[in-house]
C-alpha cells in the first residue's frame, strides 16, 4: 500500500515514459480521474479510459502521447510539490508559473482539480499538487 497515491500515480507515467510505453494502467481514485482529465484537456496524453469492472477499485487507461517524427514524449516531466508530510498551498495572486507558462500546475481548489491558468481565470487558489512540462 502506497501513502500518497498521487506520486504513486505520477511515478507510473514517469516510468512508462521512460520505458517508452504507449499505454500505462494506474489504480484508480477520484482524484487520479480528474488529474487525468487535465492532463488530457492540456493535451499531454492522447486519450484515456476508466475502467470500473476491472477491479474493485477500478483502472485508468492512459495512452501516452508521443511526437510523431522525433518520439519524444509530450511530457518532458513530472513533479510532485505538495506531499503529504508538507503541504503546499497558495492564493490567487501567488500563483506559480511553471516554465514561464509552458508548463502547467495541477491544483486542487474548492472549485475541484484545475490547472494554473483556469485557477487564475476563477480566481481561486489551493493545494499546488505537481508540475507537468
Amino acid at each position: 500500500m502506497t501513502t500518497d497515491p498521487i506520486a504513486d500515480y505520477l511515478t507510473r507515467i514517469r516510468n512508462a515514459i521512460k520505458a517508452r510505453h504507449g499505454i500505462v494502467e494506474i489504480p484508480a481514485s477520484n482524484i487520479k480521474k480528474e488529474i487525468t482529465k487535465v492532463l488530457h484537456d492540456k493535451g499531454y496524453i492522447r486519450h484515456y479510459k476508466f475502467d470500473d469492472q476491472a477491479s474493485i477499485q477500478g483502472i485508468i487507461k492512459i495512452a501516452l502521447k508521443y511526437n510523431p517524427g522525433t518520439k519524444q514524449p509530450a511530457i518532458v516531466a513530472l513533479k510532485r510539490v505538495s506531499k503529504p508530510g508538507l503541504r503546499k498551498y497558495t492564493n490567487c495572486s501567488d500563483l506559480p508559473e511553471v516554465i514561464n507558462g509552458l508548463g502547467i500546475a495541477i491544483l486542487s481548489t474548492s472549485k475541484g482539480i484545475m490547472s494554473d491558468k483556469e485557477a487564475r481565470k476563477m480566481n481561486v487558489g489551493g493545494e499546488v499538487l505537481c508540475y507537468v512540462y
